[in-house]
């Protein structure tokens, strides 16, 4: 089953509801992955609203919201991350998985990556996050290195950088 994914730019009135469904879905994902003590300092590092913000004002960074049925299902961001087109965040709702929403949002940041002339989109994926790597793969990734990046606090990301190529 699919809906018919809408997909718009997010603003600064958005960043409240980016870092609500962020919240609700890491719990979902990585609640038996990674310790709710590195949850929350992940999700406090990366969806505080003076950080969504800073991020919407780069001009080398780009959030982007998905909607089924005029709700929330999911987002994406992207970034030019030393020198590549990078995938840096891309979370559905568990109630609107498997209805395209992510691969939507994959397609969407594709087309951008090729309109500013990237061949390839990248991003980083826990390596026991087993509903993920199967989603990336099935959307033309492949991992490319694995790679362990302290994060602070004594945390570790333990990731495979993945790899997608980019038809001109």
């Amino acid at each position: 089953m699919s809906c018919l994914v809408e997909i718009r730019p997010a603003t600064p009135k958005d960043v409240i509801e980016i870092a609500r469904l962020a919240r609700e879905t890491w719990l979902d994902a990585y609640a038996d992955i990674i310790p709710p003590a590195q949850i929350e300092f992940m999700l406090a590092e990366r969806y505080d609203s003076a950080r969504l913000l800073n991020d919407l004002a780069d001009p080398e960074k780009w959030i982007d919201l998905a909607f089924c049925a005029d709700c929330l299902a999911g987002f994406a961001a992207y970034e030019i991350y030393a020198g590549e087109y990078k995938l840096d965040k891309l979370y559905v709702h568990p109630d609107w998985q498997r209805q395209g929403v992510g691969g939507a949002l994959i397609r969407h940041g594709a087309l951008r990556a090729r309109t500013l002339g990237y061949p390839a989109m990248i991003l980083a994926v826990n390596k026991r996050n087993e509903k993920a790597l199967a989603a990336y793969t099935k959307h033309g990734f492949f991992t490319r290195e694995a790679k362990v990046t302290e994060i602070g606090h004594g945390f570790v990301m333990d990731d495979y950088i993945l790899e997608k190529p980019i038809p001109k």
